[in-house]
């Protein structure tokens, strides 16, 4: 593999990153995530030319400033998380000497927004029935449907394998990709008939849910963004409002569980929470826990 050099532009740093330990050395699931973040960073027009094409010597604080603020228009966060992962190829440019500062450290990215979004169970019903209604949506449906009954992370739920699930004992098991807890979650009988029913079309290759590539046959999981645009279409077919996101689901499910007044070790064993302040933002400010607690007051008065 040749070094590049200060002469060589962005795309062939990224290109030799992808190929190094420092990216090999991730979880699948995190190297997909990179190439999709890295192959839209550099398509990010810069003046008169693309972040691909400039080369390594001429990049600067005021390159990614311009950068920075473009990709803000998709959103804080992801315009934060395009931001650390490009520092990090520009930190192994640095490791290779091809550069002595790195300008990404020098921009000061915006803090984000708490998200606290919920869904209503009529919401994930309505979504569901509209996911399922369709092929194409099918397994999108089937991911937020795990999502939300498991109440685990989208991302785990779209690499999940059919070796976690014991149909006889109903029963997944997953290790957390984020905390690397792992969590055993019983299967209800709703969802354990539409995984056998998924079994059936799907079993004969790795992924639950997969994405299917129709050209070439073959099976991987659906991207962080295909998910998306999957969900928004979905939404937009049935008129669910345009700021729910199948992230919000894990949040809507340890939310539930603190209105249905769910013992607090409980509610981490489902969610692989390690420490009880983690789990404390939940359970803040929900009318149904005010309502229960001031019910339960006026009870022993």
């Amino acid at each position: 593999m040749t070094t590049p050099k200060k002469t060589s532009n962005l795309h062939t740093l990224v290109q030799h990153y992808k190929k190094s330990h420092d990216f090999t050395k991730l979880r699948d699931q995190t190297q997909r995530d990179y190439h999709n973040i890295l192959n839209k960073a550099l398509m990010t027009k810069v003046e008169d030319s693309t972040l691909a094409n400039i080369k390594v010597k001429d990049l600067s604080r005021r390159t990614f400033k311009v950068a920075y603020d473009s990709w803000l228009y998709r959103g804080v966060r992801t315009a934060n998380i395009t931001h650390a992962v490009v520092r990090k190829v520009l930190n192994y440019g640095i490791d290779l000497e091809l550069l002595t500062v790195n300008p990404v450290s020098g921009i000061k990215t915006q803090a984000e927004t708490s998200r606290n979004t919920t869904w209503t169970p009529e919401q994930v019903k309505l979504f569901l029935d509209t996911a399922y209604s369709q092929f194409k949506w099918r397994n999108i449906g089937l991911i937020v449907h795990m999502a939300y009954e498991f109440v685990q992370r989208i991302g785990d739920m779209r690499e999940l394998t059919w070796d976690s699930i014991d149909f006889d004992k109903k029963l997944l098991t997953l290790e957390q990709s984020k905390r690397r807890a792992t969590v055993f979650l019983p299967i209800e009988e709703n969802l354990l008939s539409m995984l056998t029913f998924q079994k059936n079309d799907f079993g004969f290759q790795d992924y639950v849910a997969p994405s299917v590539k129709t050209i070439t046959g073959g099976y991987k999981p659906y991207a962080k963004w295909q998910v998306s645009v999957h969900v928004n279409a979905i939404k937009a077919a049935c008129g669910l409002p345009n700021g729910l996101q199948a992230m919000d689901m894990r949040r809507t499910g340890v939310t539930q569980m603190v209105d249905a007044g769910v013992d607090l070790a409980q509610i981490m064993s489902v969610s692989g929470h390690k420490n009880p302040n983690s789990v404390n933002p939940y359970m803040k400010n929900t009318l149904t826990s005010a309502t229960n607690a001031l019910t339960t007051r006026r009870n022993v008065l």
